[in-house]
């Protein structure tokens, strides 16, 4: 599937995966500093360019006063473009604790508008998932975390790992899916209603996912 991938401007290491010439690849601000350094020119550039410091050639500039961030310009302009799988660099590990939460926030508004997105971090990748289900094969590894966006998300299901939950209900107010653990066998978590961010170590890549009817 044809990928909209958006470089941010916080920590960033390697590529998750290839970057495809059909690809968008949007630099958001001070994210234009890693495209460069993977030698990878952006389809578009854009932002209030408060964080490169100066404003490149061909970029769309927009007010420090406003209302989107400016991977949240990213994201919209993506989802404008018919893009429906989203992968964001230097989105996860940036100097700005505020930043990180408002990225995860994109994550669900990627969920509520029909898509799927992904913050590739140094260490780790959050995704979220609404209403669907995620199969990781054999030989999964390290630490899995799952937090609930909203009030409650219910009908939660995970095999495969340490701590399995049947029908569960995960509420924003106490963290009940911290810190669970690959067994090495096939793993899978569902969600029948309501939203979960994922957080789980980079080695194991991107999750095969099927909605939930």
């Amino acid at each position: 599937m044809k990928t909209c991938v958006i470089f941010c401007a916080g920590g960033f290491s390697t590529f998750a995966e290839p970057v495809n010439e059909e690809d968008l690849v949007i630099a958001a601000d001070g994210g234009l500093r890693h495209a460069e350094q993977c030698g990878v020119r952006p389809t578009l550039i854009l932002g209030d360019f408060d964080s490169l410091g100066y404003t490149p050639d061909r970029a769309e500039v927009f007010p420090v006063e406003k209302d989107d961030t400016d991977s949240m310009l990213a994201i919209k302009e993506g989802l404008r473009r018919g893009f429906r799988r989203f992968v964001l660099y230097g989105a996860l590990d940036g100097a700005r604790l505020d930043h990180t939460i408002a990225n995860l926030q994109g994550l669900q508004y990627l969920a509520d508008h029909g898509a799927t997105g992904y913050l590739v971090g140094l260490r780790e990748i959050a995704t979220v998932l609404k209403c669907e289900k995620v199969t990781f094969p054999a030989g999964a590894s390290g630490i899995l975390s799952l937090f609930c966006l909203g009030p409650e998300a219910t009908g939660v299901n995970l095999s495969g790992f340490h701590y399995p939950l049947r029908n569960g209900t995960l509420t924003c107010g106490f963290p009940l899916g911290v810190s669970n653990h690959f067994e090495g066998e096939k793993s899978e978590i569902s969600v029948k209603n309501g939203s979960l961010v994922m957080i789980y170590g980079r080695e194991n890549g991107f999750p095969v996912r099927e909605g939930i009817q």
